[in-house]
């Protein structure tokens, strides 16, 4: 008898479904055994994936498919396949793009071999590089009746097994899917998309379908939801625009402790910040972590995250920014005889110039009797963080040379524009010193806006 490379064995019985082959007993009334060909042998024998060999051909990945591997290829039949032809308008095969062709087949194969025993749910890469940047969409693979992949295909017939993979015949085609498409499909994202299109709201699924342009979604799961009491009453629709940035599609291995606009806005129309801090995993406003990361669709990438991120006000990002560290600690445990927490989270706007944790080592340094910010007198230190805060929205776009604005504190800040050296404007405080920058601009809180100083600024103490 021949001697075979490899053999069916488990996907005997799926191979005599797909009708690729009938068992007989040959001359000498011996059963015949099975070779297991490649991926695309096993295609061509079965008469059920006709038309999926008919699109391998024209998006000419044979060749690809009948490479070392190995694969785990879901393979949609027929029927799948004149479906999709139907929903998207096309005659036949031949009419679809060769590109599109070419990503959609490539959304049907995943690198390795995934028995359906070793499939569970969630998130896999496959070989299409219809991604942003030619990143590789993701597949997500739902294990909880069965297997579907995008909750769009079914497994209908697993684990038929070849000599580079291994074959799951699927009863749909598995389509490019955008982000509204991962979140249909995810059923974690289920109160995200209720939320989204609750009474009839169609402006979030019509933006994030947009494949003009790339979107980056930080996507609330459901026991985020269920935990989310929305203690300001702020505005829903603000709230999740504030878990999307348009114009990007930041993945995680490029996302660093910085701030970024969100689709929110204030009540002026200023797209509000969002902080982003990697320095233990992702962090979004010192209050969301990203637990899933980089699903990928056509037109951006979804994080998953554990907490629903509410409308930030300047007090949000002083507490989630350790840069702002020593200055949480003056405007809380060093003042406790003044609410500046109740004062900066209220509906009142304000412009806060915000000193980072060097310019208060530095203040500390100028005076040997202050090791700590504690350290400082109550009074003086009240006064000192009264004369960083001013009244209205004033971002860096509404800033004049020589403007003059009262503090709270009731001395007058003096900002000059440009700055000198790296400084976007050098500020003379209320007591006269100059040269104090401006160092980062515009972090849009929903009730004012926070500029970064390189110095603490002292009020005149003779008045």
């Amino acid at each position: 008898m021949k001697t075979f490379k490899r053999f069916f064995t488990v996907s005997l019985l799926a191979v005599f479904a797909l009708g690729i082959v009938s068992c007989s007993d040959d001359d000498e009334g011996t059963t015949q055994v099975v070779e297991a060909t490649d991926i695309v042998d096993i295609a061509l024998a079965s008469s059920d994936l006709s038309n999926l060999v008919l699109a391998l051909q024209r998006a000419d990945l044979v060749s690809a498919l009948e490479a070392e591997g190995p694969f785990t290829v879901f393979a949609p039949t027929n029927a799948a396949f004149s479906a999709f032809l139907a929903d998207n308008n096309f005659a036949s095969v031949d009419d679809v793009p060769v590109d599109v062709l070419t990503q959609v087949l490539l959304n049907h194969v995943v690198s390795g071999e995934n028995l359906s025993a070793s499939l569970s749910t969630g998130y896999v890469s496959s070989l299409s590089t219809a991604g942003p940047g030619g990143s590789n969409l993701s597949l997500f693979i739902d294990t909880a009746s069965g297997v579907s992949i995008n909750g769009v295909a079914a497994v209908s017939l697993p684990d038929i097994e070849a000599s580079n993979g291994v074959i799951h015949v699927v009863d749909a085609v598995i389509g490019l899917p955008n982000i509204v498409d991962h979140a249909l499909a995810n059923p974690d994202l289920s109160s995200l998309v209720d939320a989204l299109t609750a009474n009839g709201n169609t402006t979030f699924t019509t933006l994030l379908s947009d494949d003009s342009q790339d979107f980056t979604v930080f996507a609330p799961v459901n026991a985020a939801f269920a935990d989310f009491t929305n203690p300001n009453g702020n505005e829903l629709d603000n709230i999740l625009s504030n878990h999307v940035l348009a114009g990007t599609a930041a993945f995680a291995s490029g996302l660093s402790n910085s701030y970024v606009a969100t689709a929110a806005q204030n009540t002026d129309g200023d797209a509000l910040s969002l902080y982003i801090n990697v320095d233990n995993s992702v962090t979004l406003n010192g209050t969301s972590t990203v637990a899933a990361a980089d699903i990928v669709a056509t037109n951006g990438v979804i994080h998953a995250v554990d907490a629903v991120i509410d409308i930030p006000t300047v007090v949000t990002f002083a507490l989630a920014d350790p840069t702002f560290a020593p200055l949480v600690t003056a405007l809380t445990t060093a003042t406790p005889g003044t609410d500046f927490a109740t004062i900066l989270s209220s509906e009142t706007i304000y412009t806060v110039f915000a000193p980072t944790d060097a310019a208060f080592q530095a203040l500390l340094d100028s005076n040997a009797d202050w090791n700590e910010v504690g350290d400082i007198d109550e009074s003086l230190l009240t006064s000192v963080l009264l004369h960083h805060v001013i009244e209205g929205n004033v971002r860096s776009g509404d800033l004049t040379d020589g403007i003059n604005p009262p503090t709270l504190e009731g001395d007058a800040i003096t900002i000059n524009l440009p700055g000198t050296g790296d400084n976007i404007a050098d500020v003379t405080d209320g007591a006269g010193n100059t040269g104090i920058g401006i160092i980062a601009v515009d972090v849009q809180a929903g009730n004012g806006v926070v500029h970064v100083l390189d110095a603490v600024l002292i009020p005149d103490t003779t008045n």
